[in-house]
């Protein structure tokens, strides 16, 4: 009972000085290692993707690519929430948002059978000159929190993105094709041939993208592809 005060009074004098607040509403009533309160978190647009056959994530990619299973836990909607923690994550040096929706997708992965035999996890690779402006690859972020709560171990080096890339927002499904189907190359191809690889992004929109990298990777002897994202632009 002693200890339990002493506890309470070290985590309110701490958080007196540093103030922990909820990214959506500002609540200071949140747990110490989540961003989000518990309301705010249920405001999270949830696809129901993950365990769902025949997604429209999937059907993205059918007569594209082989893929097992793909993919997202969110839906994407402008000035939402969402948006803001993924804005936070790539354009304002902020890896906090990145882990936590990483953990938030880990959780939905470890309870879907759908994604049982995956053997290890791909984060989708940014160029070198890209990823050091930026400081790191969003998609290795998410990738880290997934591990967080869903034990599969990170391949950051089997495959590469040799080209950079200008931003392929305002691009149709056919340019973006065309603009990335060299981009990317797998630079060790023992560490993936014979195994399940989960393809990590933080949003899928066309899925030019994806398909691109995800091609190389099938080019790997025995390899199988899934692809998963945190969120699905409608």
């Amino acid at each position: 009972m002693v200890i339990k005060t002493i506890t309470s009074y070290l985590n309110d004098f701490t958080h007196l000085f540093f103030p922990h607040n909820c990214e959506g509403c500002g609540t200071d009533v949140l747990e110490n290692e989540t961003m989000l309160c518990a309301a705010c978190l249920l405001k999270l647009p949830e696809t129901g993707f993950i365990n769902m056959a025949d997604n429209p994530v999937e059907k993205i990619f059918y007569g594209r690519i082989k893929v097992e299973a793909a993919g997202s836990a969110f839906y994407f909607n402008k000035d939402s929430l969402l948006q803001h923690l993924i804005v936070d994550l790539k354009y304002h040096s902020n890896k906090n948002p990145g882990f936590y929706l990483g953990k938030l997708l880990g959780y939905k992965l470890a309870q879907s059978a759908r994604f049982n035999a995956v053997d290890a996890i791909i984060p989708l690779p940014l160029n070198k000159r890209k990823e050091k402006k930026r400081g790191y690859n969003q998609a290795a972020v998410i990738a880290e929190g997934i591990t967080e709560v869903w034990q599969k171990p990170v391949l950051k080096n089997s495959v590469e993105r040799m080209i950079f890339t200008e931003t392929q927002t305002h691009k149709d499904r056919v340019s973006r094709w065309q603009t990335m189907k060299d981009v990317f190359n797998v630079s060790d191809k023992y560490s993936i041939e014979n195994k399940h690889i989960l393809l990590i992004d933080d949003i899928v929109t066309t899925g030019a993208t994806l398909e691109a990298c995800g091609a190389k990777i099938l080019e790997a002897s025995g390899t199988k592809l899934s692809i998963v994202t945190v969120a699905y632009t409608i």
